[in-house]
């Protein structure tokens, strides 16, 4: 990681003191109105020339129409005193034509190195419509499934997040922000927005300090080192203040302490919401405090261009804190290069979308990104089955398999299982539910009598698009609608049935699984879903990815997370469960360990975990030296061996426990991974080399240091495996 930090960091498009000079000559030049309008960012295309004209608007979103975008440059460049161009952005999340699998999804490949070139893909199509600005990566960590959002992020995990968030901002932002097929990255939402009670969006976090500075900044603070050109503040509030008006965040934070000089935007009316919270008494109170806070630019509130004169002449603004916003935003406008090429080639979308090669690569995420969760006697592949049944609604369904903030993925571009499974077998087709959410079991009659002419059944099931992503979460995260209902019926032909999962989240399957032989989950695989998903169920490829996300037994068990703290009475194994609990009886404490009653202790499928068509050994790790100082790299090695039929690659999981800290420390914590490709029978030795300093933490002193101490490290197959070895660090 530290040496594509540096290699990002390192980038710039002209000597930086050039730009500077630059940026000083042209805020020199502008008056108030002008640096206000800097700061205002709206929503809009063609209409908006006549604003752009008056040099009011410093970048606008929700426009891919490149005509429109040079019409409203033109009066920007041509119209304006000072002609500024204007940033044209857009929220370009997991793919802009050619749609990679959902970013949750892409965390489940961990593999950095496939997530990056998704990101280079979009950001070659979106800059040919003219977007050189978007709104990824979402570094929210995120424990609860019920929150929708969990589909735009890497998961539970800060380690895996860092990996995510700084592939996907080399990605976007190439070697050189000016070369036009770049795109300035907004690392978001800053900070703790994945924590809102109970899964709700929008809802209140309480984290502390110290979690925040050991789960939820580490992504941030990495990609900032990376380079992120940009940031945006979060909806939430943090000890009762919002992130958009949090000066300790924005200055003291991202500022002072971290050094950060990218350019800070607001969510879309996060300032105005402040109003909602009650931290605000009304608009212009909202631009007050959001500008002294230290945000850079205003996402469709109208405060800043409406009141920030105003402010500024009653002396609740100093021009200094505009003239700082200003500079941010001109400074990118200039690393971009808009100034010397504002206007974008009408044609050149139609060389780049969906590119062979585009396609290639979101294909081969797809296939990593697929985790086979069962596999009984070995089922899959499907490599021998002549005929097969494919139903369910998630089957031929083009639009919901590019899954949420797909704004720009077309459907007749998407390639369903269908379609690709129709290149490999003798296909039955019977949908048997028209969405997901359909509950009409009419046509169940006619999918068990088809799945007894097929050698086998394959029922892809789901969620539509539309059930996760912003604002759209749940508090039952079974299969809606009649899907459970279908797999149990098809389960009665006798016949060998392979279910697929598409959705934006993990889902509570646990009833699903007994109804079938093999599962495979598929976050939303995107574009090219359906040759992935073919390919894998054919057994021309083999499943290699890993849970990013611990999936629950149940949606009463959420939060739940691998890398959680224990209590004081941690669960042993011994439980209790209520069908265990004697009539009348006493009132005692039972297991008196941390469990529930109903559902256990532990996960359906723990973080991490991750079937293959091949299976793996792992040997006992060797540490080469034992006791090491806080200045010194744990070196760890251990023999990997394939032990099936197949080829195929293994994610290798080291995780550490700092057994006793000053203050409590994780039972586990992910440090590394890596993925192993190995023939049937072959053997190779892996080492891991880990700097003791990346076991730093935020102490009882609120110091980030290593303390001395025993440890523990595992090397497995998911957070759940493996045996233990011990180290000291003196």
């Amino acid at each position: 990681m530290a040496g594509a930090i540096a290699a990002l960091a390192s980038c710039a498009t002209e000597p930086q003191s050039d730009i500077d000079k630059k940026v000083d000559d042209l805020l020199s030049q502008m008056t108030l109105r002008e640096k206000v309008g800097q700061m205002n960012q709206l929503s809009g295309g063609a209409w908006l020339a006549e604003t752009a004209a008056k040099g009011e608007v410093g970048s606008i979103l929700n426009c891919v129409d490149p005509a429109e975008l040079n019409a409203v440059q033109k009066a920007a460049v041509e119209e304006s005193r000072l002609g500024i161009p204007i940033l044209i952005s857009r929220d370009v999340i997991h793919g802009f034509r050619t749609i990679f699998p959902i970013p949750l999804g892409q965390a489940a490949t961990f593999d950095p190195a496939i997530v990056e070139k998704g990101a280079r893909v979009a950001a070659v199509e979106a800059t040919a419509s003219g977007i050189r600005w978007t709104f990824s990566p979402m570094l929210d960590i995120a424990r609860d499934p019920r929150w929708g959002r969990v589909a735009e992020g890497a998961g539970e995990d800060p380690y895996l997040d860092v990996q995510m968030g700084v592939a996907m901002v080399k990605g976007y932002q190439g070697d050189d922000l000016s070369d036009p097929t770049s795109m300035a990255a907004c690392i978001k939402h800053f900070v703790g927005y994945g924590a809102a009670e109970g899964g709700r969006d929008y809802n209140s976090t309480m984290i502390s300090e110290r979690s925040l500075r050991n789960t939820y900044f580490p992504a941030f603070k990495a990609t900032a080192e990376a380079g992120a050109a940009t940031l945006m503040t979060s909806f939430n509030e943090i000890d009762g203040i919002p992130s958009t008006g949090n000066k300790w965040l924005l200055k003291n934070i991202l500022r002072d302490e971290w050094g950060w000089d990218g350019m800070v935007v607001t969510d879309w009316n996060s300032a105005g919401e402040m109003i909602a919270h009650g931290f605000s008494r009304d608009l212009k109170h909202t631009a007050e405090q959001a500008v002294n806070a230290g945000v850079d630019m205003d996402m469709m509130s109208y405060g800043f261009i409406q009141y920030v004169e105003e402010l500024v002449a009653e002396g609740k603004i100093s021009e200094k804190e505009i003239d700082r916003a200003v500079r941010n935003i001109l400074k990118l406008k200039f690393e971009l290069g808009l100034f010397e090429n504002p206007y974008i080639d009408e044609s050149a979308s139609a060389k780049v979308d969906y590119a062979p090669k585009h396609l290639e690569a979101a294909k081969q995420c797809a296939i990593e990104s697929a985790i086979l969760l069962q596999n009984k006697r070995n089922v899959l592949p499907l490599d021998k089955a002549r005929t097969i049944l494919v139903t369910g609604p998630l089957a031929d369904a083009p639009y919901e398999q590019m899954g949420t903030w797909a704004f720009d993925g077309q459907k007749e571009h998407t390639v369903t299982p269908l379609a690709a499974l129709r290149e490999e077998y003798d296909v039955i087709w019977e949908p048997g539910l028209k969405y997901s959410r359909d509950k009409d079991t009419k046509d169940f009659a006619k999918v068990r009598n088809a799945a007894a002419r097929a050698d086998a059944a394959v029922v892809f099931v789901g969620e539509e698009a539309i059930l996760s992503g912003e604002a759209h979460s749940l508090s039952n995260l079974n299969l809606q609608g009649a899907q459970s209902e279908l797999i149990a019926e098809v389960a009665k032909a006798g016949k060998p049935v392979v279910v697929v999962v598409m959705a934006g989240r993990p889902l509570t399957i646990e009833r699903d699984l007994a109804n079938c032989d093999a599962m495979l989950y598929s976050f939303h695989p995107g574009t090219m879903g359906g040759p992935a998903l073919a390919d894998l169920i054919k057994g021309k490829a083999v499943p290699s990815g890993k849970l990013p996300m611990t999936f629950l037994r149940d949606a009463g068990q959420a939060p739940f997370y691998y890398n959680h703290n224990n209590g004081g009475r941690p669960c042993n194994g011994t439980e209790t469960l209520l069908e265990d609990i004697p009539i009348a009886a006493g009132q005692t404490s039972l297991g008196c360990t941390s469990y529930y009653l109903d559902s256990g202790y532990g996960p359906l499928f723990p973080f991490g975990y991750g079937l293959s068509y091949s299976s793996f050994e792992y040997g006992r790790p060797v540490i080469e030296n034992a006791e090491l100082e806080r200045d010194g790299t744990i070196r760890v090695s251990f023999d990997l061996k394939n032990t099936g039929r197949y080829e195929a690659t293994e994610v290798a999981q080291l995780y550490v426990q700092d057994k006793v800290g000053s203050v409590v420390r994780p039972v586990k914590e992910l440090k590394g991974f890596q993925r192993v490709t190995l023939a049937p029978g072959e053997s190779k030795t892996v080492t891991f080399e880990l700097p003791v300093s990346d076991l730093a933490f935020w102490n009882i002193d609120m110091e980030y240091v290593v303390e001395p101490g025993d440890f523990r490290l595992w090397i497995a197959g998911d957070s759940a495996s493996g045996e233990p070895v011990d180290f000291i660090v003196k």
